[in-house]
């Protein structure tokens, strides 16, 4: 049997079990990790050409804001290669992909929003004909006043929702006595994707008015509904298929319905399969991006570190339409409390309406832009007053009654960040190395290091409750082995692998006997996206279901071939491909037999599952409710080394514990926390966004905007999932792991804090904005210097 993970061990070999055992809460291969490095894993752009296929070029907007007072596509048609060039007046349904709020053309029709918003597709025979295609548009614009900076829309009063309250007891009044209150700001940055694979949907036309799409997408259904309204259709005219996708991290969840409709426009209109296919540049500057925030604070303490009260004020970059920003800006106000009880709290937030790209979903969901900000505080109220950052975090954790309280009235129970704490200060030695930096420092006068310990409490659910669903379908074969297909999507995170192992837990048979297929709308209806960390919870209850239908109808085929009475059969046993009683593991039968029995007895070997998060509730105009099924937990200790020449720092040393309940596959849960802590370090140390004032995207390649390399991981990494710590109620005790690792990266800024405090006098408030480059450490260091 495989070790289980443990604190004290390294990664564990990753195998599938053998004999009678489980491959759940093992070690296990990732389901594709094989193909991926051998190259066999195909992704839409790597299918064969469909005979016919055309491509497509976009004639984007020159102008971040403008008036359309022509189009005109003449010219466009003439050049050799040249199939067809679409506008607006092209489309048959309704021209608009916005997923919630419809305020999103999908082809310009009288005014752009955004320097690289559509005004026309050119669809051709290859990619340089499409290209001087695009060139021999003539489009005239009407250049408009925009606005491109968070603070100028706030200023011009332009918004895309209204303002959301939450609050509980008197802000104003705690903060009125409080005896340490100051005020401030704090500013997070955006942060682009960087998916592997870039936006792509391949649209090929069926018989009987009907079309097949090869799509990139976290979100199937969503594509399929979407691209019926452009198209005038009704849904099941449409199927979408999801192979495998190269990355998504919420930049697929509803901005891939764009470039599906798009394809499946000019397949309509040429009868021909169509491909739409962005390069790198194209999608970072027509796409778009982590919301950056700005939060306006007014907080207060006790003299000892106790928070007495907070007032702030939300205001985050929407874009020119409203996406999935208003379900952002709420979770950020969800989780502006991070770890932490508020005795006293008014927290109000809205979405500035700006001429850039349409912001959008992105690993954590507006969660990480809300944790900032009360880290922010907390490590700049221990700067002011030089207590310790960790006894002052520590002390303001949810506790019992009435200290369990969020500010959105949900109740936090069953809180493992006490546990989580002690249990990584001794695993870090955080004492030990507290005093080795005080030392080291003291003898290093332009070299300083830093370190710091960071709570994570992440609310896991859909906040939009209907969204909390998920189907599967689990097809069996006389010979034993399964088709497992499911609503959830393949992006590299493991979700296949888990719902495999779910499937060969809950039918005894081993993982080699079951094939995840593709994500298809025929096969699973009416999904939700594979977004806001809910992949296995949801996805998983249904698949369980599925297999414990299956497993019920052939209890009494293999009863009648055991031999023992029908009453028996409950207590027969499915597990390590062999089917028995317990009392009588000799007289074992092997599964495919059962099977093979059953198809002959003509019973159904096809079974769906379906489940729905129970208990989700929220009142958005109360601010009241119980928004999450529940909160995962984890924490990071993080060690930078900076230099004050020029601003560069090191990762010396990460240190994390995650609470992810009873792993169901310890090995991809591992990868998530190591994925989602360096992606986090990319958002708050090197991964700048910067548009110029005419809206222009400066950094729009891999040589200005710079996302973390090898070099930049921590020197040493040591990574623990708690263990004992199964969750009741989700699937096999369970937690969810995706974005919550993310946010444990704010311990490298609180590091980093520490750092360059040690440049200047105690009671210095340190100066740092984020992201956290050099450049930013830099002017840091000498303001800290006086």
């Amino acid at each position: 049997m495989a070790e289980p993970v443990t604190q004290k061990q390294g990664r564990p070999a990753a195998r599938e079990p053998e004999g009678p055992v489980t491959p759940l809460h093992q070690p296990l291969l990732h389901e594709s990790g094989l193909r991926h490095t051998s190259g066999e894993a195909k992704y839409v752009d790597d299918f064969p050409a469909p005979a016919g296929m055309l491509v497509a070029q976009i004639v984007a907007s020159p102008h971040a804001r403008g008036r359309v007072r022509k189009v005109d596509t003449t010219k466009a048609m003439q050049v050799p290669g040249v199939h067809a060039v679409l506008t607006a007046r092209d489309i048959a349904g309704e021209n608009n992909v916005g997923p919630v709020v419809h305020d999103e053309e999908l082809l310009a029709s009288q005014e752009v929003h955004f320097l690289g918003q559509a005004l026309a597709l050119v669809v051709g025979d290859s990619y340089e004909a499409c290209r001087a295609g695009v060139a021999a548009v003539v489009v005239e614009l009407e250049a408009l006043p925009a606005i491109v900076t968070l603070e100028d829309a706030i200023t011009k009063q332009s918004w895309l929702s209204e303002q959301h309250l939450m609050q509980r007891g008197d802000a104003a009044a705690a903060l009125a006595t409080a005896e340490v209150r100051f005020q401030g700001e704090v500013r997070t940055g955006g942060q682009d994707h960087f998916y592997l694979e870039t936006q792509v949907t391949l649209a090929v036309p069926e018989e009987g008015s009907a079309l097949k799409l090869y799509c990139s997408t976290q979100h199937p259904s969503e594509v399929q509904a979407l691209v019926a309204h452009v198209l005038g259709w009704q849904r099941h005219q449409l199927v979408v298929e999801v192979p495998r996708m190269g990355g998504g991290f919420g930049g697929k969840e509803t901005q891939a319905a764009n470039y599906a409709a798009l394809a499946s426009l000019a397949a309509l209109k040429t009868g021909r399969p169509v491909k739409v296919w962005l390069n790198r540049d194209q999608d970072m500057m027509w796409t778009g991006k982590r919301h950056p925030f700005l939060t306006r604070f007014d907080v207060g303490f006790t003299n000892d570190g106790t928070l007495v009260a907070l007032d702030a004020q939300l205001f985050s970059d929407g874009g020119f339409s409203s996406d999935l920003s208003r379900a952002i800006l709420d979770r950020a106000l969800f989780h502006a409390d991070n770890g932490y009880f508020l005795p006293h709290v008014r927290l109000t937030g809205r979405v500035a309406k700006t001429n850039l790209p349409s912001n959008t979903a992105f690993r954590g969901f507006g969660g990480p832009q809300g944790m900032a900000v009360m880290e922010e505080l907390m490590s700049r109220f221990c700067e002011r007053t030089g207590l310790d950052p960790v006894e002052v975090r520590r002390k303001n954790f949810y506790g019992a009654a009435p200290r369990n309280l969020t500010p959105f009235w949900q109740e936090v129970k069953d809180n493992r960040l006490p546990r989580i704490f002690d249990e990584l200060l001794a695993s870090s030695k955080y004492s030990q190395r507290k005093a080795e930096v005080a030392a080291f420092n003291a003898k290093h006068p332009r070299v300083k290091r830093g370190l710091a310990l960071t709570p994570v409490k992440f609310g896991i659910s859909f906040t939009t409750s209907f969204l909390n669903q998920a189907g599967a379908l689990v097809v069996l074969y006389g010979d034993g082995s399964l088709q497992l297909n499911h609503g959830g999507t393949e992006m590299g995170q493991g979700l296949h692998t888990k719902m495999l192992a779910i499937c060969a837990h809950e039918l005894g048979v081993p993982p080699s006997s079951v094939r995840v297929m593709n994500t298809a709308t025929d096969k699973v209806p009416n999904t939700s996206a594979t977004a806001a960390s809910s992949g296995s919870d949801l996805n998983g209850q249904a698949v369980k279901q599925a297999c414990e239908v299956l497993r019920e109808r052939l209890r009494p085929v293999a009863a009648r071939l055991l031999g023992v009475p029908s009453e028996s059969a409950k207590d027969i046993l499915f597990a390590g491909g062999r089917v028995f009683l317990a009392s009588r593991p000799e007289l074992a039968l092997p599964f495919e037999k059962v099977t093979g029995e059953a198809y002959l007895s003509q019973v159904s070997m096809s079974a769906t599952g379906f489940y729905k998060t129970p208990d989700i509730t929220f009142d958005r105009a109360t601010g009241r409710g119980k928004p999450f099924h529940y909160f995962a937990y984890g924490a990071a200790v993080s060690e930078v080394e900076l230099s004050g020449l020029t601003g560069e720092h090191r990762l010396r040393r990460v240190d994390i514990l995650q609470d992810v309940g009873s792993s169901l596959v310890p090995t991809i849960d591992r990868g998530q926390v190591e994925g989602g802590f360096i992606q986090g370090v990319g958002w708050l140390t090197c991964e700048e966004v910067r548009f110029d004032e005419k809206g222009y995207l400066r950094t729009h390649s891999p040589d200005t905007y710079k996302i973390p390399a090898f070099g930049d991981a921590p020197l040493e990494f040591h990574v623990a999932l708690l263990q004992n710590a199964a969750q009741s109620d989700v699937i096999h005790g369970s937690k969810a792991v995706g974005e919550p690792p993310l946010m444990l990266a704010l311990s490298v800024v609180a590091a980093l804090r520490d750092a360059v405090a040690a440049f200047g006098p105690k009671g210095r408030e340190v100066q740092l904005p984020m992201p956290c480059t050099p450049e930013a450490l830099l002017f840091s260091v000498e303001k800290q210097k006086g």
